[in-house]
C-alpha cells in the first residue's frame, strides 16, 4: 500500500521553484522539467530552468528559472495550478 506523503510547493516571483516530497526527477530541459510527486506527475514549463538541488532521501526539490506554468496530473491528463 502506498503511503500518501503531504508535499509543499512553492514559487518565488516566478523564478525560483521549491517542492518537497518528490520521488524522482524524470526529464528536464530548459524549458520543462517534470517530476513525479507522491506518485503523480508533475510538469513545470518555463524558460531558462536549471535544476538546482534533488534529495532524493529527504524529496526536496529546487529549480530556478522563468517559471510559466505547473501541472498536475494523473491518469486522464494535466490540471494547471499557475498560468
Amino acid at each position: 500500500m502506498q503511503e500518501n506523503k503531504q508535499s509543499t510547493l512553492t514559487i518565488e516571483q516566478q523564478s525560483k521553484i521549491t517542492i518537497s516530497g518528490v520521488s524522482s526527477v524524470d526529464a528536464f530541459s530548459d524549458t520543462a522539467i517534470s517530476l513525479t510527486v507522491n506518485g503523480k506527475r508533475v510538469q513545470i514549463a518555463g524558460v531558462h530552468l536549471k535544476v538546482l538541488s534533488f534529495s532524493e532521501g529527504s524529496g526536496n526539490f529546487s529549480a530556478s528559472g522563468e517559471v510559466t506554468s505547473v501541472k498536475f496530473g494523473a491518469k486522464g491528463g494535466f490540471k494547471k495550478i499557475f498560468k
